[in-house]
């Protein structure tokens, strides 16, 4: 098998085969959970790394209890992921807590 600029080849006696090798989205709960950035998670890195450096985020999670009342906000709006598209639901529920009760 071939690969070049995003196309697998399969070459099969003179004959060459094209298939689209492109991944439509990236599905973050089949990733490892390893540790990333001080963090479980990219996910829950990610969400963390939003609500630090958004203001209106920021406000948002600290009028809020603990994570599930920052979900519950977020649902409101309508926003089910950050812009990165990390769900809000996936990440670390204890870690977020504790993100949130230090702001």
């Amino acid at each position: 098998m071939l690969t070049w600029g995003g196309f697998s080849f399969i070459i099969e006696s003179n004959q060459i085969k094209a298939f689209m090798t492109f991944q439509q989205s990236l599905n973050l709960t089949d990733t490892p959970r390893t540790e990333y950035n001080g963090w479980s998670d990219w996910t829950t890195w990610n969400c963390a790394l939003w609500i630090g450096g958004d203001e209106g985020l920021y406000n948002i999670a600290r009028r809020c209890d603990d994570w599930f009342d920052f979900i519950l906000e977020m649902q409101e709006f309508g926003m089910n992921k950050t812009p990165d598209g990390a769900k809000w639901t996936e990440a670390d529920y204890d870690e977020m807590t504790e993100c949130i009760n230090e702001l």
